[in-house]
């Protein structure tokens, strides 16, 4: 499950998950990140960390660390990616930036909105995507580098973190932008991308997809149940505020084609996700 690099890291030094939250994002070796962030997990469900408060000490970073390399460059910027081996490598490599932003935005939600009354079983559930997300860091660096290469060999693009960002003052909102939005078009493009690395005979890479693709319907499935919860706390109706949401918060279009079947089956259900395709491809 740890890659060579994770082995040496530490027990996490801290009695709170909101401490703990903030090292793991502000952490810019991806190893010893990724291996916070499981280690953090492990020690949330065997009982060792308190939910804790904010500490001006120890406050939310306002970006992820990160190593020097990969380069990133604005979406626009990023090279049209090639056919063959290279294009394999950067699609791979591609994934394992998206696996590494989803890990920190997973522990900012954790610890920047620990101030927001939500039950314990909140932070179960999200504890766990973030234990999940650096697993899947770690698998698809492995892959890279059992193909030669590594993350950081080429260019990356710096868009992921602005949904943080945007909705670094709303707790709900960044419901509705990450697990809804971005982990659910994971549910669209994985199964499609999955089965043309097992027909290219790439089974390896294959397993990695099946992997996170399982792990997304959860994501997606925890997204929408605290989406819900909150919306009902507030009296509010789920899909007109998401409509509202990610009209403000999200740049660009919900692309069809959609998932419909695993998207549903995580409570995600068309009424969401549908009317934004004209919404927002008209901005």
């Amino acid at each position: 499950m740890q890659s060579e690099n994770t082995s040496s890291a530490t027990n996490p030094a801290f009695s709170n998950l909101y401490e703990a939250s903030a090292a793991i994002v502000r952490e810019a070796d991806t190893g010893r990140k990724c291996a916070l962030a499981i280690r953090t997990a492990e020690a949330w469900f065997n009982g060792k960390l308190s939910l804790g408060g904010r500490s001006i000490s120890m406050g939310m970073p306002s970006r992820p660390g990160r190593p020097d390399q990969p380069v990133l460059l604005p979406p626009r910027d990023m090279p049209k990616r090639s056919t063959g081996a290279s294009g394999k490598l950067a699609l791979i490599h591609s994934l394992a930036h998206i696996e590494l932003n989803a890990v920190d935005l997973t522990w900012d939600m954790i610890g920047r909105f620990n101030g927001t009354p939500m039950p314990r079983s909140f932070y179960d559930d999200f504890v766990q995507v973030g234990w999940e997300e650096a697993r899947h860091f770690l698998m698809i660096e492995n892959r890279l580098n059992e193909l030669g290469s590594h993350y950081g060999a080429m260019p990356a693009h710096d868009g992921l973190w602005e949904a943080a960002q945007s909705t670094e003052g709303s707790l709900i909102a960044r419901l509705a932008i990450i697990p809804l939005v971005l982990e659910a078009r994971g549910l669209d493009i994985t199964p499609p991308l999955l089965e043309k690395m097992q027909q290219a005979g790439d089974h390896e890479t294959a397993n990695c997809l099946s992997v996170i693709y399982e792990d997304e319907k959860k994501h997606v499935a925890f997204g929408a149940k605290w989406f819900r919860f909150m919306c009902d706390r507030a009296r509010l109706r789920p899909e007109p505020l998401f409509h509202d949401l990610v009209k403000k918060h999200f740049r660009g279009g919900l692309k069809p084609p959609f998932n419909d079947r695993a998207r549903s089956e995580a409570g995600l259900t068309p009424g969401f996700y549908k009317p934004l395709v004209i919404l927002t491809n008209r901005a």
